[in-house]
This record gives C-alpha cells, structure tokens and sequence, in this order.
C-alpha cells in the first residue's frame, strides 16, 4: 500500500514528487513562440514513486524524464519513470524496498539485489541515443519520443562499468569524452576515462590513478586536455562500518587537479596540488598559451560533515563562478580568480563551445546552498568579455530550473539563440516552460509554455535537436 511522504522539505513545495506520467500534445502557449526552435528539451530528476525508507536522500529518489518537444510554434509534453530494475521491483511490491539514504535500510526482501541506480541525473543525446545518467552504474537508454525505457546501454560491452553524470562532447569531433568514479568498486581513488566516437562505439579506456577516493562529479575537456578536479569530500567504507559518516569533507587532503593530454595514457598524469574547496560542475575549459584557463561553480565547503559529523557553516556552501588557472611552469600552478560574486550553480554553455575559448556561460542563480533558499529565483549570462552576469529574475514565488542553451538554427555565432528553462510557479503549483532570448535574457521570456502539474526541482538536461518532434 501507497504511504504519504514524510515530511520533508526536499520532499515538498517545489520538490514534492508527482505520482503520474501523462501526455499533451498541445501545451497552452503564452507569448511568441520561435517558428524555427525545433527539437526537444528533456529533464530529468528524482521523483521517488513512493514514500522512501528510511531518511531520503535525491541522490537516489527514482528519476523521471520530462520532455518537451518542439516544433512548428507547438509544445507537445511527455513525462515517464525510467524503469530501472529497482522501479520495476517496486511497483510489483506496492512500496519502496530500496533506500535512497543508506543501504542499511533496504528491505530483506531485496537483499544481494543488483540495483541498476535510479538514473536520475542527466540525460543526454549522442550518436542517435538517448541516455540517462547518473554515477555509480551504467547509462539507461531512452526511446527519444516515446520515453520508453529500452534498458542499461554498455557500448556494445565494451564498457566495463559505471558512467559519469556530465560527460563532454568536442563539438569538433563529435567523440563523447568521459569519466567513471570508483569503476572498479575497490574505493581506491582511481578514475577511468573512456572516449567514444561520433559514431558512438567505444574506443578508448584507461585507468587513472587518483590521489584518495574522492566523489568527483564533473570534469572539463580542452581541444589537448582531460582536467580532473579531485576535491576532498571522501568516501570510506570503514567509516560506514563504524557508523560514521561514510562521506565525509577532509579539507587537510586538499584539491588535486589532474592534467592528461588527450591522446596520453595514465603515465601522463600531471597533478597539481590546489586550496581546499569543493567543486561540483565545471562550465567549460579551454588552453591559452601553454595554460588551461578551467572555469567552474566553487564552494568553500559542501553540505556533508567531517568524518567527527561535525557539519560546514552555512555560509560556506555559497557557490559563485570561478576561473581555476593551471600554469604547468608557475611557482604555483593553479591560481583561482573569482568571475562573479553572483551565487549560481548548474552552469552551461553554447556546446558548440565545448573545450575552445568562448564568451558566455549561463547559471541558475540567486539561491541555492548557504543562502537560505533551496530554490534558485534567476537565469544568469556572464560574458567574459564585460566580466559582467547579467540576470533575469524570475517572478515572486517562482523557482527557476537550470537553463539550457538552443541555438538558433542557421546562426554560427556563439550564444545566438534560447535558453530554455522550466519554472515552477508556487502560486499555481503547476510549472511551464520559460524561453528567453539568449541574446537578451534580462527582458525575461519570450514564450511560456504552461502545464497544470509540477516538474519537480530537479538536476540537468538536454535539448536535441530533433525533426520530427511533433
């Protein structure tokens, strides 16, 4: 039988799960929708189908696609559950078996289950696939129209294990680069790094040894360059048996930053050592004379304790953007410059821009960790060429997604064309689709697309460019 969920704020308001997949095939539309955006944007986050066990954690709450297709001055809508083993499971059992906060809690019932991760992370599209992601195991491919789940996807076997959540596609060649975290499972801090082609078939795994065993989230590309950024937020499976904190902030290890040519293999590793602080998405990276300029979202610390449990002061989880400096040759080979004193996080780019010098970045801004809100309330652009952020703020009660940036079909130049965001109107409790003009986003949206239901407060998407759509 179906409980309630418990009171809990990530589990309320903007966050609270909706518990049905449905379709509309013509969302009631507000403003001047563009005649020639065409493709679909797809969102994916935790929305656990029912009432966790145990503490909840998003991290691992059941992910649901929200898509929104676009095409011929329409928006047609579709939501669905990926239907993972552990989902299946559940609905057969009428209740959650799996818990999302610590293993400890899974029902006997389960007990040496395999679980195929909640895939609610990302989603991306590549060589034709669509895939949603997360950490700790194997993409999931989805149908990019039906959203049906057509089950985890291994690169034709020849991926070993788990995948990263923010894998980087070179706009030049069209090879998807990325990573895995603790692919192995031996928790040692060793890192793989796999490429596939434009074609999508997987053509390169290496191994990397890493300097402790850190949850890395996110990593940047240039045109030569892999950059891994190692921050100490530590996982430990002794801890966990002691009934510590198995994650845990160690700030005393310090930030390791990894540099690997492209073309390298793991003897090429260069680690250089920087200042303690957390990371957890990068913007983008590109090399400028013998430099690797890395701009990112830092925090002084993350929303974990130290393995005593004691917890980081509220205000050091504030995230602003950063340009990390990495000078091979310097007395001190990373050097950190704040970009804005904006708070913002899921940062994104024109992905036509990804590892090359570029001139726009594009957050979720005002709100989030170490302000009070959990909720961010503006869409940012900084350009690097006025080293100003400027803002659209959304209106009162209103809670902004991550932007997503679509280009204008037929415009080369970098940031001509929308960012697409979804919003959630606490007022109506229901939530639309925001497109702003990337070119001018302070004059707020030029088109909403309204729904009657809520999209959850999620984690990342994608827009794929598609034809078809509606």
């Amino acid at each position: 039988m179906a409980l309630p969920y418990p009171h809990d704020p990530l589990l309320a308001g903007a966050f609270e799960p909706i518990r049905m997949e449905c379709d509309y095939a013509d969302l009631p539309i507000e403003g001047a929708l563009p005649a020639e955006l065409e493709g679909a944007l797809y969102r994916i986050g935790p929305n656990p189908q029912f009432a966790p066990r145990g503490p909840y954690s998003p991290l691992q709450g059941d992910g649901m696609i929200h898509a929104f297709h676009i095409a011929r001055g329409r928006v047609a809508y579709r939501n669905r559950w990926v239907r993972t083993r552990q989902w299946e499971l559940e609905r057969a059992a009428g209740r959650a078996l799996f818990a999302t906060a610590d293993p400890r809690d899974h029902d006997p019932q389960v007990a040496g289950v395999a679980s195929q991760g909640a895939a609610n992370t990302h989603i991306i599209g590549h060589a034709g696939r669509l895939l949603a992601l997360e950490e700790g195991h194997p993409p999931i491919e989805i149908d990019p129209l039906t959203l049906e789940t057509l089950g985890p996807y291994d690169f034709a076997g020849r991926l070993p294990a788990n995948m990263t959540a923010h894998p980087k596609v070179d706009p030049v060649t069209g090879e998807m680069v990325f990573f895995a975290n603790f692919p192995t499972r031996d928790f040692d801090g060793a890192l793989a790094l796999h490429v596939a082609d434009a074609a999508g078939t997987l053509t390169r795994s290496i191994k990397v040894a890493g300097p402790y065993p850190a949850l890395v989230h996110d990593f940047a590309i240039t045109r030569d360059h892999v950059v891994f950024v190692v921050c100490p937020l530590t996982l430990s499976l002794a801890r966990l048996r002691a009934g510590a904190p198995p994650i845990a902030w160690e700030p005393e290890l310090g930030v390791h930053v990894g540099v690997m040519p492209r073309s390298g293999t793991c003897a090429d590793v260069r680690w250089f050592a920087a200042p303690p602080c957390m990371v957890w998405h990068v913007l983008n990276a590109h090399g400028e004379d013998g430099r690797i300029h890395v701009d990112l979202c830092q925090q002084d610390a993350p929303a974990f304790s130290g393995p005593d449990g004691r917890p980081a002061a509220e205000a050091s989880l504030r995230q602003v953007l950063t340009r990390w400096t990495v000078d091979p040759g310097a007395d001190a080979p990373v050097s950190v410059r704040r970009l804005s004193e904006v708070v913002c996080e899921y940062p994104r780019i024109d992905e036509r821009r990804v590892g090359l010098p570029y001139r726009y970045g594009y957050v979720a801004a005002l709100g989030g960790p170490g302000t009070g809100d959990l909720l961010h309330r503006a869409i940012g652009r900084y350009d690097h060429a006025t080293s100003e952020m400027a803002l659209w703020r959304a209106p009162e009660h209103c809670a902004v997604s991550e932007p997503v940036f679509a280009a204008k079909p037929g415009a080369s130049e970098e940031g001509v064309g929308y960012l697409l965001a979804t919003v959630f109107d606490a007022r109506r409790n229901a939530s639309h689709l925001a497109v702003l003009d990337a070119t001018n986003i302070e004059a707020g949206p030029i088109a909403r697309a309204h729904l009657d239901h809520r999209v959850p407060a999620g984690f990342h998407g994608s827009f794929v460019v598609r034809q078809d759509a509606v």
